[in-house]
C-alpha cells in the first residue's frame, strides 16, 4: 500500500521554530488556518474520509472534515514538540498498575495510526527499552527535522522495516530475548505475507498479522494502546490486554485475537472517529 505523504519539511521546521518563539498555544491555534489550507486543496483526502465515515455509519460534513484535518495537524505537531520537551505533555493512563507493569518485561504494544501514539513514545510509562517496529511514510525532509531535535528519551529504539525482513526479525528476536518491549502497528502491514483479511465494520479489510504471530511463537503478551487527544498537550491512554490462547493451534489463536483487537478498535473509532489518520480507502481491495 503506497500512502500519499502529508506535510513538508519546511512547514514542520517553521512551526517548530514558532513554538520556540511564541509557545505552544500560538502553534495550537495556528493549526486552524493550516488545516483550512488542506481543507481547500486535499480533495482526495475528503473522498477517503467520506467512505470512512459512511462505513462507520456516522455523519460527515465540511465541519467534521475540517476537524479531522485539524486533529491530524495537532497530533503531528505534538509528535515533534513532545520530542523536544516531553515533560510538557500529560499522559493519563486509564488502566491500573498491574496492566502497565506488563511493560516492565517482554511484551508487545499494539499501536495503530491513531491519535498521539508517536507523542507517547517521547514520555513512555516504563523504563524498559521499547523497540518501535515501523516503516515511515513521511518525507525525508520531515525525518531530517525530527532527527535534529534533541532526543531526551533514552529507552526508545526504532527498528526500521526498510532494513529488510531478515534484519528486522533478528532485531525483534533479540529484543524479546532481552525481555524488552516491541511496539508494532496493527492497522497497516508493510508486507503482503502479513496481511490478514477480516471483517471491520462488516466489510472486508486487511490488518497486520505479524504482531500476533510473534506473540504466539514467543509466548509474549499483547497490550493494545490507544492514545487519545483530550486537550492541549494532554492525552488519555487506554490500555487493554489482549487474550491470545496459546493452547490453540496458531491459525485459530491468531484469528480469534485479531477479531478481538478489531472489535476493540471499532469501539474506539466510534467514540473518537476523527483521530484515525489513515487517509485512504482502508477497505479498498489492493
Amino acid at each position: 500500500m503506497k500512502v500519499k505523504q502529508r506535510g513538508s519539511g519546511w512547514s514542520i521546521r517553521l512551526v517548530f521554530n514558532l513554538y520556540k518563539l511564541f509557545g505552544y498555544k500560538f502553534v495550537y491555534f495556528l493549526m486552524y488556518p493550516v488545516s483550512f489550507f488542506y481543507f481547500i486543496f486535499a480533495s482526495n483526502v475528503k473522498s477517503s474520509l467520506k467512505i470512512y465515515y459512511k462505513t462507520l455509519d456516522l455523519k460527515f460534513n465540511n465541519w467534521i472534515y475540517f476537524e479531522h484535518l485539524r486533529m491530524f495537524a495537532v497530533c503531528l505537531v505534538d509528535r515533534f514538540i513532545s520530542k523536544y520537551d516531553p515533560y510538557s505533555y500529560k499522559f493519563i493512563y486509564e488502566k491500573n498498575d498491574s496492566i502497565l507493569k506488563m511493560m516492565d518485561t517482554k511484551s508487545i504494544l499494539l499501536f495503530s495510526h491513531f491519535g498521539g501514539w508517536a507523542s507517547s513514545a517521547s514520555n513512555p510509562a516504563t523504563k524498559n527499552k521499547i523497540n518501535i517496529v515501523m516503516h515511515e511514510v513521511i518525507l525525508n525532509s520531515i525525518k531530517d527535522v525530527e532527527n535534529k531535535i534533541d532526543k531526551k528519551t533514552s529507552n526508545i529504539k526504532i527498528i526500521d522495516q526498510a532494513m529488510g525482513q531478515i534484519s528486522v526479525s533478528i532485531e525483534i528476536a533479540n529484543a524479546i530475548s532481552n525481555n524488552e518491549v516491541i511496539a508494532i502497528m496493527a492497522d497497516r502491514s508493510t508486507h503482503n505475507k502479513y496481511k490478514y483479511k477480516t471483517k471491520f465494520f462488516n466489510k472486508d479489510a486487511y490488518f497486520n498479522k505479524n504482531p500476533f504471530k510473534i506473540s504466539y511463537k514467543t509466548k509474549t503478551p499483547i497490550l493494545c494502546c490507544f492514545v487519545i487527544n483530550i486537550g492541549l498537550q494532554e492525552y488519555k491512554v487506554e490500555t487493554i490486554k489482549l487474550h491470545l490462547n496459546f493452547d490453540l493451534n496458531e491459525n485459530e489463536a491468531i484469528d480469534i485475537a485479531i477479531k478481538e483487537y478489531v472489535k476493540l478498535f471499532e469501539n474506539i473509532l466510534l467514540k473518537y472517529p476523527n483521530q484515525w489518520f489513515n487517509f485512504y480507502n482502508f477497505w479498498e481491495n489492493k
